[in-house]
Parts: C-alpha cells; structure tokens; sequence
C-alpha cells in the first residue's frame, strides 16, 4: 500500500475485555508492519468506554503481548503523549464536544426511547418479519414533547441522523468502491445514557484527533464504515484511508473461535 500523505500514522486499539485473540494481534501485526516500512508511527489506543465489558487486568494484558510479540509502538500507554491520553475513558471531553456540534448541526438527535419500548418494537418486527432496526420514533420531536420528557428526568441517547435516501460510497484499499444503501442503515447511537460514546463516534474523533492516516481493521467493521464516512462529513473532517482484512477462519472455513484451539496470545504463550 503506498501513502498518499506526509506521514504514515496507524494504530492498533483493542478493547480491554479479555486477552487479545490472535485475530486482534494480526491486525496490530498488519498496523506495524506497515507503520515500519513506511517510516511512520505506530500508536496503541485503549478503547474502554464499554465499561459493562471491562475486564481486570486485560489493559496489562494486551501492553504484555505487544512486548512479547517485539511490536513496539510509538505512542499509547507507557510511551510518547503528543496526542495523548491514549485511553478512551480520559478523552471524554472530546467526544462531548463532537456530540454538541452533531446536534447543533442537525446531524444527531436526543432518543429517550425506554429499553422496554425498544425490545417491543423489535418484537413487532421479528413477527412481521421485518428487518430490524430503530424506527426513528424520536428523531423529529416537537420542543414540547422534548421538555416533557426532560421534566420526567428520562436520560436520552443521542442517534446520528442517517439520511433517509441515497448511497453512502466509500474507497477501501482492499476491495476498491463500496456503497451502502442509507435506507438499510439504522439512526445509530453516538452517545449511551451514562455520557461515553458507543465505538463509531469514539474512534472516529479519536483517529482525526491523532492525526491517524490510514486504519487496517478486521472485515468485521465494513459494514460500520459507512457510518464512520457520514460522521466524518457531518463533522467536516478528512477521512483517513481504510483497509479491512480478510477474517482468520478455522480449518472447517468458519471464523476463527475457542472451539477451534488455543485462540489467545496468552495461551501461545504459556505452552512456550
């Protein structure tokens, strides 16, 4: 891959829920491989706004396998702090900040759905056999529907608007041109209840703040990335490169999973 700006930055930003899978570890492979032929930096983020999934001991896990492994890197935890910090949780602010400009914008909407009323609604479409999806209930409430739910002390969510038509186009260096139809895509969650952001706000100011020029990821994600592409554009910032990678499958072609063996760095590890 060749790189179209002045500096090579990527990085590797695993969630601290368990110890990295070797799936993980091959994309930060892929990340600093390329940071290192390219003469550029390899930064390691710690994304842990999903505290119902935080696992103890897992941050320490995750820097001790990159040792192990020799993938140094450049910036993150424990190194160089230009654009730190480097953990998610210490960068609340900013995404606040992203959420404020995406609703004064128009571009995001405050959601005060109860979980009660989402689970009825998607059992309504399971029997309908509809695809499921939010279906907007709150995306143009009326200020006096807002202050009423305001004065009950209901916490909202904040959506991002998707456009109601259209495609959504993007370039992957691995696959070339892919577009996603709007319609199929969900007014997404861009902030929880409790203040942190889901992932696709999160990384996407994270990367524009760091300065990221190109993001390897697992294929997993493609289909995210045409959510990433619309806050980008709502935030008028320049999206980096994107390459998703082929998925690691086990022996009978499904993707890689316990069932299959060994599947942490630590148990590869310890069996020497």
């Amino acid at each position: 891959m060749q790189s179209n700006t002045p500096e090579v930055r990527v990085r590797y930003a695993p969630s601290p829920t368990g110890h990295p899978h070797v799936g993980n570890i091959r994309t930060a492979l892929f990340n600093w491989l390329f940071a290192r032929h390219a003469g550029g930096r390899f930064i390691l983020r710690i994304e842990d706004t999903d505290t119902a999934r935080i696992v103890p001991g897992a941050t320490e896990s995750i820097l001790d396998s990159l040792r192990w492994l020799g993938l140094d890197w450049d910036e993150g935890p424990e190194a160089g702090e230009e654009y730190g910090p480097y953990i998610q949780s210490q960068r609340l602010a900013l995404y606040r900040e992203a959420v404020r400009r995406l609703l004064e914008g128009g571009h995001a909407y405050r959601c005060y759905c109860s979980p009660q009323r989402l689970e009825l609604m998607r059992a309504e479409q399971m029997k309908q056999k509809l695809p499921p999806g939010y279906d907007r209930h709150c995306r143009d409430l009326s200020s006096e529907q807002t202050r009423d739910y305001e004065k009950a002390g209901v916490r909202p969510v904040v959506r991002f608007k998707m456009p109601l038509e259209g495609t959504t186009v993007f370039s992957d260096i691995i696959r070339g041109e892919v577009s996603f139809e709007n319609r199929l895509i969900d007014d997404f969650v861009i902030l929880k209840s409790d203040g942190f952001p889901t992932y696709h706000l999160a990384s996407i100011v994270d990367d524009h703040a760091m300065v990221i020029s190109h993001v390897l990821r697992a294929e997993e994600w493609l289909s995210s990335t045409p959510k990433h592409a619309l806050l980008y554009s709502a935030l008028g910032w320049q999206p980096p490169r994107f390459a998703h990678l082929p998925m690691i499958l086990g022996p009978d072609r499904s993707k890689l999973s316990k069932r299959h063996g060994a599947t942490s760095t630590v148990e590869y590890r310890d069996a020497g």
